[in-house]
Parts: C-alpha cells; sequence; structure tokens
C-alpha cells in the first residue's frame, strides 16, 4: 500500500512522490505534499509541530533546545533534557509533561525538538 494519500482528481491509489509533488500515473495529476498535509490537518485536529517542523505526537520523546528559567520556582530547565511521553493539549503551552527533578509542567512546542 501506498503512504501517500490518493489522487484528488481520480481518487487512484498508484500516487508517487517526485521531488516534492505528488503524482499521480494514472491521470497525470500533479499537486504538493505540503498541499496534502494541509488537507489532512484541515479533516482532523491541530496538528503541532516541534521546532524543526517535525509532527508531535502524544506519547513522543523530545528534547529542550534552549534553557527555559521557570517561573516560581526559580529552577532552569537546561538546553538538552529530554522529556518522554509528551501529552499534547489545546492551549498556549502545547505540552504537557513530566520532568525529572521538576515535576509537571507544560512547554511551548516551538522549544523542543523530536528525537
Amino acid at each position: 500500500m501506498s503512504a501517500f494519500p490518493p489522487c484528488p482528481q481520480c481518487s487512484s491509489e498508484l500516487t508517487y512522490d517526485d521531488g516534492g509533488q505528488l503524482v499521480c500515473p494514472e491521470c497525470g495529476h500533479e499537486w504538493s505534499a505540503q498541499s496534502a498535509e494541509a488537507a489532512e490537518a484541515a479533516d482532523g485536529a491541530k496538528v503541532y509541530r516541534d521546532a524543526a517542523g517535525n509532527v508531535l505526537q502524544d506519547g513522543d520523546t523530545v528534547t529542550v533546545i534552549k534553557d527555559l528559567k521557570l517561573k516560581g520556582s526559580g529552577g532552569t530547565v537546561k538546553m538538552g533534557t529530554k522529556v518522554k511521553n509528551i501529552r499534547l493539549v489545546d492551549s498556549d503551552h502545547d505540552i504537557d509533561c513530566k520532568i525529572d527533578g521538576f515535576g509537571a509542567m507544560s512547554l511551548k512546542s516551538e522549544f523542543v525538538k523530536k528525537v
């Protein structure tokens, strides 16, 4: 089975990638792979992406890409800290997680990178 979406013009399942474009060999229709991702995002829930643009999912492991100062406790989560088993939420901070030594907290997806 193809990992690519079916052709939007003729619904053929035989689509393939040709340098950033998706191509249907049956009808010759070409479209960008990004528009296919946008269509998937419009169908379902919000798509969460890390600092590198990788799609995040519940249960992923990420690393912090810069030192983050914590409000209230005065501590700092250091760059390179690994965070396991994240949970994605729909709020101003996209990620709920537990960090060893700090406990439960929320992070923004723009400050993490998927491992």
